[in-house]
């Protein structure tokens, strides 16, 4: 939604070539608020505000600027105008930027950076998607352990408009090996012991992630420990960058929107519902809601195989939305239960032994509880049969039942183990399984009853 409220100030003091004002508008704000109150201007009109302010606020202002309004002023504007944007900007913000650009366009800007931004950007970009390296920035408050805490507290205040945190200050030897890293309260609480020495008041016991490793573990790790950033290292630990808590934020809601795009059956998007063409949406949904429909048409064939017991039992048919609803519902409840456990890291597939127990503790319960329920239906609905012909009902729930938390329980974890993503055994998958399994329990019962 485009916020309006300084569209028609800001447009009059562009035909006015109000710079004060302008410069104001631009630094009264946070830079995001400031990006989302130009969000309805053109890129032309966006590009010639930032030109009042100075080079660091233009660049973070930049940063919040919707993707698709950066890409345009990119292809705007002369490479060597957007290029002093891009050097101001965060490491990992313009090596994300500048991977969505057309590479025409990328290989433009990169030739009038500095050769360092060059470097830096080329390193980071050979990091392949969903690992720290990706996600990292090499904007890093780095000091030698032989500095007073009055030293480090001058070099922090030189350094602090070059990088994007310095609450962490990470302790390097000569060869740029991590040592520890001092908080800034630590070096604000030494305040009254100016000449002690950083090595003597460093953490050394620290947890880093390797530049290779998962983002999802990343995450995980920053949140256990409620790290407000986290080291990055390679395998010789030589400190090569940080992730910062908002980067974490990002991947903790690209995971969360990613499950829950799998536990819908649909393919993830890679932008936003309105601005994905309705093509790709068909694409995205049509895939799945076929290999859903194949199972069920599965399911139709197990019906057809057992025509003739239908047939001859004709109330057998009236509970088989209760048998397929019950075993589907059950199965899907544990493939949740299951799939946030693993997201949060408090379930592995090393657990399937104690996930088997429980599920199978679990659907007993809920089998034996709906099983009375389906059996006082029967007693009530059907009046012709005999009370042991209508066990058939509580039977089947209670083994359908069971099946289902069993299955939904334990597909996720194999998923897992065979390095899928568990999500992709959601609820649409397990209740299309369910279905099938629990018309066969339900024919087999009921030929062995009746």
């Amino acid at each position: 939604m485009i916020n309006t409220l300084y569209l028609p100030e800001l447009r009059e003091m562009l035909a006015g070539d109000d710079q004060p004002g302008l410069q104001e508008f631009c630094k009264a704000l946070h830079p995001a608020r400031t990006a989302e109150f130009m969000e309805g201007l053109t890129a032309e009109e966006s590009w010639q505000v930032l030109q009042a302010t100075d080079d660091a606020t233009r660049a973070e202002i930049f940063t919040f600027l919707p993707n698709e309004r950066q890409l345009e002023m990119l292809a705007l504007r002369d490479p060597s105008e957007t290029s002093l944007v891009i050097a101001h900007m965060a490491s990992d913000d313009r090596v994300d930027l500048l991977k969505q650009a057309d590479a025409a366009a990328a290989d433009a800007l990169l030739a009038h950076l500095p050769p360092a931004e060059r470097r830096d950007i080329l390193r980071l970009s050979e990091y392949p998607e969903g690992t720290a390296g990706a996600l990292m920035t090499t904007d890093v408050a780095r000091l030698p352990e032989t500095l007073t805490v009055r030293e480090a507290l001058d070099e922090i205040a030189r350094q602090a408009q070059l990088h994007e945190t310095i609450y962490y200050t990470y302790i390097v030897d000569d060869q740029n090996h991590l040592r520890g890293l001092v908080s800034a309260r630590r070096l604000v609480t030494h305040l009254g012991r100016p000449q002690t020495l950083l090595k003597d008041i460093m953490e050394r016991a620290l947890v880093t992630v390797e530049a290779t490793d998962d983002q999802e573990s990343v995450a995980a790790k920053v949140a256990d420990y409620d790290f407000l950033a986290i080291p990055v290292v390679d395998k010789e630990q030589h400190l090569v960058g940080i992730i910062t808590h908002d980067d974490i934020i990002d991947v903790v809601r690209e995971e969360a929107e990613e499950d829950a795009y799998l536990a819908g059956a649909i393919n993830p998007l890679e932008e936003t519902y309105l601005d994905t063409p309705w093509q790709t949406l068909s694409w995205k949904r049509g895939v799945w809601l076929f290999v859903l429909s194949a199972a069920a048409l599965l399911t139709v064939i197990a019906l057809r195989s057992y025509q003739a017991t239908l047939s001859q039992v004709e109330w057998l048919a009236f509970f088989i939305p209760l048998i397929v609803s019950c075993g589907g519902n059950s199965g899907g409840q544990s493939a949740t239960l299951v799939i946030t456990a693993m997201t949060n890291g408090t379930l592995t597939h090393a657990d399937w032994w104690r996930v088997l127990k429980r599920e199978l503790a679990v659907g007993a319960v809920l089998g034996a509880f709906l099983s009375a329920i389906g059996y006082s239906f029967a007693l009530l609905l059907v009046p012709g049969p005999t009370f042991v012909q209508k066990l058939v009902i509580p039977i089947t729930l209670m083994l359908v039942v069971m099946a289902g938390t069993l299955c939904g329980g334990c597909l996720p974890l194999a998923f897992k183990r065979l390095g899928l993503d568990p999500a992709l055994m959601s609820t649409p998958f397990v209740s299309g399984i369910i279905d099938i399994a629990g018309i066969v329990i339900y024919m087999t019962v009921a030929m062995s009853l009746l």
